[in-house]
């Protein structure tokens, strides 16, 4: 409470306490000089040149100390114009001074974490539209080549692939105006869990390995009971289960399976739904991380450079959120196993 009070007097806490000092150090310097002057025989324009010339040099510190944060956060200000963000200001001040090179450091780091996203936006985008994408490429490029006849069922996988393409331009919005506090309504509805996973896995298998080039990784799916009934909003499961199995082929090793399990809730529609591979795992310290945008999980303290930017598990967390599910990490003795679980005919009293 005592400094907080003297802090106005204190010259290393206030810019205008030391311009005060400055004033009353020049005042006491000549006074002591003129002094000396009437009791010597040194001529009083001899003193009045050195009291100027002490003053100028006392006045000459204090301006350099004041002027030395102003010019280096000029500098700073005129880089990050140029578009470097990295630049940050020495905090060598307790004063005002030191308050506004701390307030320009955040503001630095703030420009340079949203410089950082905006530079990322054209990759994320392509992390979420390149499924159904390479999806659909691989379905043209088979009847192209004569690979497949342009029969109805092909027609119909590409048809599915370009409806999926519009349903996630519509979903990365809606992620933005979740971000931005605005609510985004569910369609939830029950359906057949089994042929469900099928055609969600069936058109995530060409284009998930047509993306990642790996031919190598098999899917498994395991569906108890067999005539399991979910309620949920089946366009954002469908998001949440491509999500998890494109990271899944990912982490997976050579000649690895991706399996997908399916079990009843606790509540009336409820559902469990696990995800494994037998890739490395995500190390415990890092298993919230991976959910956060933009979070890129490390392996042995490096960044795998598997083409993901960490906004795969990030939408599928927002889209459980807004079931009123769960997502997480859960143990396993190989590989990753991820475990959602959604409430099921709760989400109608919500």
């Amino acid at each position: 409470m005592m400094w907080r009070v003297l802090r106005p007097f204190d010259p290393f806490r206030s810019v205008k306490a030391a311009l005060g000092w400055l004033v009353i150090v020049s005042v006491v310097i000549t006074t002591l000089l003129i002094l000396v002057a009437y009791r010597s025989d040194i001529e009083l324009q001899v003193i009045a040149i050195i009291a100027i010339i002490a003053c100028l040099l006392v006045t000459q510190f204090v301006a350099h100390s004041l002027a030395a944060p102003l010019v280096e956060m000029t500098s700073a200000a005129r880089a990050m114009a140029r578009g470097n963000y990295s630049r940050r200001v020495r905090v060598s001040r307790r004063d005002e001074l030191g308050d506004l090179a701390l307030a320009f450091n955040r503001m630095a780091a703030d420009l340079q974490s949203v410089d950082r996203q905006r530079k990322e936006l054209v990759a994320n985008v392509s992390h979420e539209l390149r499924t159904p994408i390479a999806g659909l490429r691989a379905v043209l490029e088979n009847v192209v080549d004569g690979v497949s006849e342009a029969d109805p069922q092909t027609m119909a996988t590409a048809l599915r692939q370009t409806e999926r393409l519009g349903r996630l331009v519509e979903q990365l919005l809606d992620l933005s105006r979740l971000e931005n506090g605005v609510g985004v309504p569910l369609q939830p509805r029950g359906f057949e869990v089994e042929p469900y996973l099928s055609a969600v896995l069936n058109d995530a298998t060409v284009a998930l390995r047509r993306g990642h080039a790996r031919t190598d990784v098999k899917f498994r799916l395991d569906v108890t009971p067999g005539h399991l009934i979910a309620h949920a909003d089946p366009e954002r499961l469908d998001q949440v289960v491509t999500n998890l199995v494109d990271n899944a082929v990912k982490h997976s090793p050579r000649n690895g399976q991706v399996t997908v399990v399916a079990r009843a809730g606790h509540g009336p529609g409820g559902l469990v739904l696990e995800v494994l591979d037998e890739g490395p795992g995500i190390p415990q310290a890092q298993r919230e991380l991976v959910f956060e945008r933009f979070g890129r999980g490390t392996i042995d303290g490096v960044t795998p450079r598997d083409g993901g930017t960490g906004l795969g598990l990030a939408i599928a967390r927002w889209a459980v959120d807004l079931h009123g599910g769960t997502i997480g990490v859960a143990e396993s003795r190989r590989g990753c196993r991820i475990r959602l679980t959604l409430p099921g005919n709760a989400l109608a009293n919500n």
